[in-house]
């Protein structure tokens, strides 16, 4: 988009520039995540930075799901209907092609079907970033805290030898729905 005059603050700007902004704020949120891991990584070896990068997304996963909720207007125990819905606000989605599919009544599968960090890792010819442990605390917090109910399993994440449609995939069960 060609700028010609800067606006003057946010209620200025137009329905498209404002869907611009929230992509690059997006991608200002992901670059940080990825410049702190890296600078702890090289401190500290990638074991640390890996441990402490779930520590971050235990708090942020969480932290996310709760603004989505309270965005929402809604409440948790939503099931996997508000799950669904709700992973398509996160951050990543603004960045990420991702879908959902409902396999049945008490299982939702959630397939990253791009991933950014990983497309700009294989673009500079590295091996994919091993992201599974931290994944695993990522979307089970997430799921967890928008239903306690529903139970998330990994399909495939790095390091996993996964398919090229997808960069991971993750099982949400919904156990005992009618509590």
């Amino acid at each position: 988009m060609e700028r010609t005059e800067l606006p003057e603050d946010i209620e200025s700007l137009t329905k498209e520039q404002l869907q611009e902004l929230l992509s690059d704020m997006a991608k200002r949120w992901l670059a940080h995540d990825g410049l702190w891991f890296q600078a702890v990584e090289r401190a500290h070896g990638m074991d640390e930075a890996i441990r402490l990068d779930a520590e971050a997304w235990y708090g942020m996963t969480r932290n996310e799901a709760t603004r989505i909720l309270r965005f929402f207007g809604a409440e948790k125990n939503g099931g996997l209907e508000l799950l669904d819905r709700a992973l398509r606000f996160r951050l990543y989605a603004l960045l990420n092609d991702q879908e959902s599919e409902r396999v049945s009544e008490d299982t939702l599968v959630f397939r990253m079907r791009t991933c950014r960090v990983q497309e700009a890792r294989r673009r500079k010819g590295l091996p994919d970033f091993p992201c599974k442990s931290v994944g695993i605390v990522e979307y089970s917090g997430f799921a967890e805290t928008i239903d306690p109910r529903i139970e998330t399993e990994v399909i495939a994440c790095p390091p996993d030898d996964i398919p090229r449609d997808y960069a991971c995939a993750w099982r949400f069960t919904l156990k005992d729905p009618a509590s």
